[in-house]
């Protein structure tokens, strides 16, 4: 076989690695974004700022790291450089498959977790291969495997999510009973000490994570470190109280400068850790490559050169962070990643992402009963007190530019100083600790003893944390099957297998960036549910009015695209309507909680509108429930392959399709454009709509009674008609409701 196509494929590894790159930060950002972007600590300009320059430090202080890649998982040396290609090629393409689905669904995971199972599941695939080629018993493979590096991750895993959820959980819990949620003037009176500790901790963590890949430090620079970590905190902790004490007194909030330090932290530790997982395997591929055209017999040689230590490229892994600078930048899937974290630990209720489940709802009841317990065995007076100092209503209203935050800026720095503690703790002894787990999981206990896991949103946080987690074990054992096939693939049809995996890739990726797109416009879509302004009951009216606007505009939309579906039978133009059916009811419950904001700001201002509200939720409740009838009813009848519609009464229900559009167009156009509702005439349509509908009644009643129309095809009919009727009353209804309580609110802010 030629040398030459080996050479192509350490160029395919190279193009991958790259592509790898792009995907991999997609995911890994939020690991050091969550907190600034979170707390909103500054713009996000100077946030990225932040962070890029912590993956241009990170980056030149991998150079330890690339070593995982060539002997972590395997022993090299019973490899041949074609095998090494084969195992590198496979795992390449499994992990950008893997962290681009991920990132599709907006799930952080662990880039770290995926690159090792990848190598541990195309090496076992490689080596089971040759054992078998070679006659020998699959106990032999314990020569070719690392297998205590898979289980050194797995067990990461479990101490990741246990710990780092209790002590984010617990540092959070005393943060809070120390300063409360209106903590302004107690971070005066003894901030600079609680800055100058968590500032230690964070400095730290550079200290520890830095060194470990530093190539300008010595190993006894790392190990004087080790030895004297008391001492570099103490005076670590002195200087920057006194530092942050000076601040304070210059009226400078210190919470800021301390996100901002762990953010930079953070994103260089990233890139110091995790930039073996992008490019070390592309890397070990070229070094491969090198070492078997050197030896004389490149097909043949033996790979135990890749155990020797390598020195790293400084320029290759400057072009690395550069690029991962640029993807932070402008990757959408970042973001993407990013709000999932956000959504699970925002103080304030919201949009809920993930649906309740059975699991969730029974780890809610569970702890339940556990405060209840504890409860009872607490004296009122700690209880009471305990209950005060971390009551959320106490928290001042606070506004900044692009939006509320979703958490303040003392969790934040939480968040970052006990993630800081945890990793730096694990890194000087050794335990396996992932850094995305130890982020995530610090985020999420922080939010538990915040309250920001209230009832109203428990269950769905819950579910969240449940479906991260899951995925973190899924990443493992997708990443080891996907990498063991592929590898299998490349090892029997070499350049064949290795051309139709990247077609493979491709098109999963592309399709995947499709998705991306739809989710991402819904997305879009559901920004105009925020309130404009926590404040003004003016304005949260206006805004309540383009959200009747904007539902009605969907629903009148889909109902047209179902109904005509129906009447050609296309059932997949109709399943696609079906998946809107939940997102309309999550639009729904949207509205209404905004609907009960703005009710409680109107009755602060005294404009007695309050006995409106009640109608104004049924009204929307009904509109949703009277949508999902009609779209299931065509889904069923259609999917279950009954007989169509007769044309008359296709005829006929286009008929009451056109009525009911006009008016729920009309409805719309009045609350979009806010002016006064021609309720007259809506109410005449809405009379017609109501006698076409008696005299279509009556013509099926004689379709009924000749049998030309069947049993099912009857219930389809009489429940689109009535649920056309009701459609349209429920919408003027809604107007009229709007037009006497809100539309006083409108004519005395006119007055103004």
């Amino acid at each position: 076989m030629s040398t030459e196509i080996f050479l192509v494929a350490v160029c395919i590894l190279a193009v991958i690695a790259l592509m790898d790159i792009i995907v991999g930060v997609s995911n890994d950002a939020v690991n050091f974004l969550n907190s600034s972007i979170g707390s909103r600590v500054a713009s996000r300009a100077t946030i990225m700022a932040i962070a890029s320059l912590g993956i241009l430090a990170g980056v030149t202080f991998s150079s330890g790291m690339m070593e995982v890649a060539r002997k972590g998982i395997f022993h090299p040396q019973f490899f041949t450089m074609p095998e090494m290609l084969t195992i590198f090629l496979a795992v390449m393409i499994a992990d950008i498959i893997l962290l681009d689905l991920f990132n599709t669904y907006g799930l952080p995971t662990s880039t770290t977790v995926s690159i090792v199972f990848e190598l541990l599941g195309a090496a076992v695939a490689v080596s089971v291969l040759k054992i078998v080629q070679a006659g020998d018993g699959l106990a032999t493979i314990v020569s070719y495997i690392n297998t205590a590096k898979a289980i050194t991750i797995i067990m990461g895993i479990l101490l990741s999510v246990a710990i780092s959820f209790v002590c984010g959980a617990v540092v959070q819990f005393l943060t809070r009973l120390l300063f409360t949620f209106d903590y302004q003037q107690r971070i005066n009176r003894y901030g600079s000490l609680w800055g100058g500790m968590a500032l230690s901790m964070i400095t730290y963590f550079i200290l520890v994570k830095g060194a470990k890949g530093a190539s300008f430090m010595s190993k006894q620079d790392v190990a004087w470190i080790k030895t004297n970590w008391f001492l570099i905190l103490v005076v670590i902790f002195v200087i920057s109280a006194i530092i942050l004490q000076i601040m304070q007194m210059m009226k400078f909030n210190i919470l800021k400068p301390i996100v901002l330090i762990g953010t930079f932290a953070l994103a260089m530790a990233f890139a110091a850790n995790d930039l073996v997982n992008f490019i070390g395997v592309p890397l070990a591929g070229f070094h491969s490559y090198t070492a078997a055209m050197a030896s004389g017999d490149p097909l043949n040689a033996t790979m135990g050169m890749l155990s020797q230590k390598v020195q790293s490229e400084t320029l290759i892994l400057l072009g690395a962070g550069a690029l991962m600078v640029v993807t932070l930048l402008l990757s959408k899937k970042a973001r993407s990643v990013t709000e999932t974290s956000l959504q699970l630990s925002q103080q304030d209720e919201g949009n809920e992402r993930f649906e309740s489940t059975t699991l969730s709802r029974a780890i809610v009841r569970l702890v339940l009963h556990i405060f209840d317990t504890v409860r009872a065995v607490v004296p009122s007076g700690v209880r009471s007190w305990v209950n005060n100092r971390l009551d959320p209503q106490n928290a001042p209203v606070v506004e900044v530019a692009g939006g509320r935050p979703s958490f303040d800026l003392l969790r934040a720095s939480v968040n970052l100083m006990v993630a800081s503690g945890v990793v730096s703790y694990a890194t000087s002894n050794k335990l396996p600790l992932s850094t995305t787990y130890v982020t995530f999981m610090v985020a999420m206990g922080s939010s538990f003893a915040d309250r920001a896991w209230g009832r109203e949103s428990a269950v769905y946080r819950v579910t969240g944390v449940l479906t991260v987690v899951g995925g973190w074990f899924m990443t493992a054992v997708i990443a080891f099957t996907s990498a063991a096939i592929f590898a299998t693939i490349i090892f029997y049809l070499q350049a064949v297998g290795v051309l139709l995996l990247i077609v493979f890739a491709a098109a999963l990726i592309w399709n995947a960036h499709r998705k991306h797109k739809v989710m991402a416009a819904d997305a879009e879509k559901e920004e105009i549910f925020n309130l404009k302004s926590i404040e003004d009951p003016y304005s949260s009216v206006e805004t309540t009015f383009e959200h009747m606007s904007f539902m009605l505009k969907e629903i009148r939309e889909s109902l047209d695209t179902v109904l005509g579906a129906l009447f050609i039978q296309n059932f997949d133009r109709i399943g696609g309507e079906r998946r809107k059916i939940s997102k309309m009811q999550q639009w729904t419950n949207i509205i209404s909680a905004n609907v009960f904001k703005s009710m409680r700001l109107l009755d602060q201002k005294d404009l007695a509108v309050s006995n409106m509200y009640p109608q104004t939720i049924r009204r929307l409740q009904k509109l949703s429930d009277g949508y999902r009838d009609i779209v299931l009813r065509a889904y069923t009848h259609v999917g279950n392959h009954h007989e169509g519609l007769l044309p008359v009464q296709v005829e006929e229900l286009e008929r009451i399709r056109k009525a009911q559009s006009e008016i729920l167009l009309a409805v719309e156009d009045t609350f979009t454009n806010r002016k006064t509702a021609e309720l007259d005439q809506l109410v005449e349509k809405n009379r017609q709509l109501i006698a076409l509908a008696d005299e279509l009644n009556d013509s099926q009643v004689v379709r009924i009674k000749d049998n030309s129309s069947k049993t099912r095809l009857s219930i389809l009919y009489y429940g689109i008609i009535g649920n056309a009727k009701m459609l349209s009353k429920q919408s003027i209804e809604l107007l009229e409701i709007f037009e006497q309580s809100f539309g006083g609110v409108e004519r005395r802010k006119e007055r103004r």
